[in-house]
């Protein structure tokens, strides 16, 4: 095999691996008060399409209001 196969083959991994995590990489920029259970979906379950849709929805989902 030549390298820019190899090359080719990394990117495209790299872009699967970020494409799989984007609910993990949403909940964490929004500061999801369950970032970390969001994490663990998306990772356990998010190869499903049910697992994905899941954690997408939970991690875009609005916290609730802390009461004070």
């Amino acid at each position: 095999m030549k390298a820019w196969t190899y090359v080719l083959a990394s990117i495209f991994l790299l872009s699967a691996l970020f494409i799989y995590l984007i609910p993990t990489v949403i909940a964490f920029r929004n500061r999801h008060p369950k970032r970390g259970l969001i994490l663990l979906v998306n990772v356990l379950t998010g190869f499903t399409v049910l697992g994905y849709v899941g954690a997408m929805l939970w991690a875009t989902a609005p916290s609730p209001a802390t009461e004070k």
